[in-house]
């Protein structure tokens, strides 16, 4: 069972987010051939301030 970690910032919608766990799915099944319903994809959303870029949090920096 493929088990996916996506870190990402805070700010997308439920409609990206779902296209994000379609897409990872398809890639997993193209790639390793597990199915479909066997592939888990965990999306962990960090708050902007939580996420540095270049000694500043992606807040300070308007990401």
């Amino acid at each position: 069972m493929p088990i996916i970690q996506v870190h990402m910032m805070e700010g997308r919608t439920e409609a990206q987010k779902e296209a994000v766990i379609a897409e990872i799915t398809e890639a997993m099944v193209r790639a390793v051939g597990a199915p479909r319903e066997s592939v888990r994809v965990l999306i962990n959303e960090m708050p902007k301030a939580h996420f540095g870029i270049g000694g500043s949090s992606a807040q300070k920096l308007g990401r």
